[in-house]
């Protein structure tokens, strides 16, 4: 009689079964369990680390600008300079992610499942605080790699010249298109969070090259690598303070709209009746 090869049979061993939990993939609650804990871990933080790490997100955030205008300059001419140089964009992306720095734009899903997980008062307000300290920082830090670029001579005038180009781009939106660009570009970078947990080695960079250069070939906007553009016109005389107010408040609303209002929700809506009590 032919053996039974049922999942008992074949899975009946330590070493298989060791072999399939290695190569098995992630369920979504497990990823859930994970993006939940790094949320709990930000959120028991002290403030003055998350001020930090928010301050060194935005500087590092400016480097996609930096290469984005590199690149501009370097390729002036060339049939394919668009596509090339929005590969620059995922520069600061990979930095601020791979360095665990605290980006505002990720806390729209990680701050965000502890508070769906615990809805009371209590998580509510640290949620906000959270959210608070972060944005600040990552302007403050924006704003302070970006003046230091100008003012300070360190980047050559070529390629100020390609930052501002690229700028301008974002400059020339109507606050309503701001918004609705916006909604796009949180919706993929909480997919990058989502996805990390389940990518090994270097696809980790590769989610997040592919999914940051989705934004910049669509020309989505992104609330803090968008401020990075918006000083540096404002501190060259392009764009006044008011414009670049209104057009960071639109994307900002976007932004939390993709990460929060679809992304988050969606996530958990899909596991809501499996994480145990």
């Amino acid at each position: 009689m032919a053996k039974n090869n049922s999942k008992d049979d074949i899975t009946d061993s330590k070493e298989q079964q060791d072999n399939i939990a290695r190569n098995q993939g992630l369920s979504a609650v497990s990823v859930y369990g994970i993006v939940h804990q790094e949320g709990v871990d930000e959120l028991n933080r002290p403030l003055s680390s998350l001020w930090w790490s928010g301050v060194a997100a935005g500087l590092g955030i400016t480097a996609s600008v930096t290469a984005e205008g590199i690149l501009h300059g370097v390729f002036e001419g060339h049939p394919y300079r668009e596509a090339i140089e929005n590969l620059g964009y995922s520069v600061g992306f990979v930095l601020v992610i791979l360095g665990r720095l605290q980006l505002f734009t990720e806390n729209t899903l990680t701050a965000i499942l502890p508070l769906l997980i615990q809805r009371t008062p209590q998580m509510l307000w640290c949620t906000a605080r959270l959210w608070a300290i972060i944005l600040v920082a990552n302007f403050v830090g924006a704003f302070l790699a970006i003046a230091f670029a100008i003012w300070g001579g360190v980047i050559p005038d070529q390629h100020i010249e390609g930052m501002l180009a690229i700028s301008r781009h974002f400059a020339e939106r109507e606050p309503w298109a701001a918004f609705a660009h916006g909604v796009p570009a949180g919706f993929y970078v909480a997919a990058i969070v989502w996805m990390m947990p389940s990518a090994r080695g270097g696809a980790a960079v590769l989610v997040i090259v592919m999914f940051t250069y989705l934004i910049a070939m669509g020309e989505f906007t992104h609330v803090i690598a968008g401020s990075a553009e918006l000083f540096l016109l404002m501190l060259s005389g392009g764009i006044a303070p008011m414009q670049v107010a209104s057009l960071l408040g639109a994307t900002l609303v976007g932004n939390i709209l993709g990460g929060t209002g679809l992304f988050a929700l969606l996530a958990y809506g899909q596991v809501a009746r499996e994480i145990p009590d």
